[in-house]
């Protein structure tokens, strides 16, 4: 048995989740590897061209899609979209502005809201209860 690593590695897809990429667009290389928590600290900190490229242009992961166009990962597949986008079309998207992405993009803002909303009204419950004490 050896002993327990002190460096923590993980598999591509989680590297890939964490760099914000879409894992089978990267190097094989990387996908067929495992990645410590230092390897992934230098990918962030110093990002090789073809990290680069990817995060410029794509195909990108439903997560980065949905944040760049302004709606939900559900609001994505509600619209359809189920594959990865590159950059070029997300811009045609958001130029072409389909009716589905206005309508997701209004329920963002809405969602938005309520959640500061709420968010007050909590703060203000415990100003509140600490103005009791």
């Amino acid at each position: 048995m050896s002993s327990q690593q002190s460096t923590q590695t993980m598999k591509p897809a989680t590297a890939a989740k964490k760099l914000g990429v879409y894992l089978p667009a990267t190097p094989a290389s990387f996908q067929e590897g495992v990645i410590s928590r230092a390897e992934l600290n230098e990918l962030q900190a110093n990002p090789p061209e073809w990290l680069s490229e990817l995060r410029r242009t794509g195909p990108h992961p439903r997560p980065v899609v949905a944040a760049k166009l302004g709606v939900s990962i559900a609001g994505l597949a509600r619209g359809g979209v189920t594959e990865p986008l590159t950059t070029e079309q997300i811009e045609a998207l958001k130029q072409e502005r389909p009716e589905w992405l206005e309508k997701e993009r209004a329920t963002q803002v809405e969602v938005r809201k309520e959640g500061a909303r709420v968010k007050q009204l909590q703060k203000e419950k415990q100003e509140r209860a600490a103005g009791r004490d």
